[in-house]
């Protein structure tokens, strides 16, 4: 009986260790893929020239071409008013616009949305830095610029070369704003 109770003993705590062993694993699956889809992809070749021909429409009418933003630090932010952390970055986004447009730096929102929703939006929280509505043709855009899941936010730092220097995957923080802007 003794051998019984000594087996049966086991059998439940290799079967816990299992399962945690399995639940480790599941954790670590889980993290590798979100991981891999947070991370920026190569930018296309050609992607930063056909930006800078482009022209977008603003929400409350005019054109603005990408050429007018050559020359000087940009950060373009794809967004939209349906995405919560979109909405979230906003007021930061603004704020790194205001404080650092006297040194140069620009800052772009290309909207992934429609115009009537867009203009609804910046009635209701208005922003300093120029918006362009990039439709649906903006996921593309942005997916040539590194954007590999075609999420968002997403963000790309440009030089005053036009070379691309930066990419983010998701909000941007405080943090990130204060490195981008050391190192333009």
């Amino acid at each position: 009986m003794h051998e019984e109770t000594a087996a049966g003993a086991a059998s439940p705590r290799r079967r816990n260790w299992l399962m945690g062993a399995v639940a480790v694993g599941a954790v670590a699956a889980g993290a590798g893929v979100a991981w891999w889809r947070q991370r920026p992809g190569a930018v296309e070749s050609g992607a930063i020239e056909r930006l800078w021909a482009l022209s977008f429409d603003r929400p409350q009418g005019g054109a603005l071409p990408m050429a007018s933003f050559k020359g000087r630090p940009l950060l373009v932010n794809f967004w939209a008013t349906w995405c919560p952390p979109c909405v979230e970055e906003m007021p930061l986004l603004d704020a790194f616009f205001r404080e650092h447009a006297a040194k140069g730096w620009q800052v772009l929102g290309l909207a992934v949305d429609q115009p009537s929703s867009v203009r609804t939006f910046l009635q209701r929280r208005p922003v300093t830095f120029p918006i362009g509505m990039a439709g649906l043709e903006g996921t593309e855009l942005a997916r040539s610029l590194g954007n590999a899941s075609g999420g968002l936010p997403y963000s790309v730092v440009l030089d005053a070369n036009g070379q691309v220097r930066e990419r983010r995957m998701g909000r941007v923080t405080e943090a990130d704003l204060r490195t981008w802007a050391r190192q333009a």
